[in-house]
């Protein structure tokens, strides 16, 4: 059984992509004591938590099938056909891959510089970012603000709790106060 293999494997991915056990467990939906212990092999996953994985650690789900054992390892790989069948390519830009691709694998790198060079003209140019609103969100009271300040200064925070005090003893005295008949 290639339980702890697999859990190995997990961690070492999960480290490269710089994530903490709780930052992947909030990715996937997954408990922290679950993943936990998938990483020390002691658990099995099922294939959904191994997509769920997969999905948050950025690499196929087949790696993780391969690894546990689910899925035999294809031997028969055609990169050029997986570029060919990915529709989210266009033309242009399965050519450049497909060139890019027999470039290496003819041993020609300055071949291979080119192709990417043109590979970069080709990227569409990514359009500058519309500027966000800004969320308004109601002001604090200067009292509060500088009471809620664990930075403010001490003597910011007492004055500031001084003016709140001297508000509310004029509210009230301005409540109890008996009210002036109009003539």
């Amino acid at each position: 059984m290639k339980v702890r293999e697999l859990g190995r494997f997990i961690r070492d991915q999960r480290n490269s992509a710089r994530l903490s056990l709780r930052k992947l467990s909030s990715l996937t939906g997954v408990s922290n004591p679950y993943l936990s212990q998938i990483e020390r092999g002691l658990r099995r996953p099922s294939a959904d938590i191994l997509q769920a994985i997969a999905k948050a650690l950025r690499i196929s789900a087949e790696t993780l099938y391969v690894q546990a054992g689910i899925l035999d390892e294809r031997s028969d790989a055609d990169p050029l056909g997986e570029i060919g069948r990915d529709s989210t390519l266009s033309e242009r830009q399965k050519q450049i891959l497909i060139d890019l691709y027999q470039s290496f694998r003819e041993g020609n790198p300055d071949e291979a510089g080119k192709i990417a060079s043109r590979a970069r003209e080709a990227a569409p140019r990514r359009s500058a970012k519309a500027p966000v609103a800004k969320k308004k969100t109601a002001k604090k009271a200067p009292a509060k603000r500088a009471a809620a300040s664990k930075k403010a200064p001490a003597r910011k925070r007492v004055a500031a709790a001084k003016r709140t005090a001297k508000k509310t003893a004029t509210r009230a005295r301005a409540r109890t106060a008996p009210r002036k008949k109009a003539r």
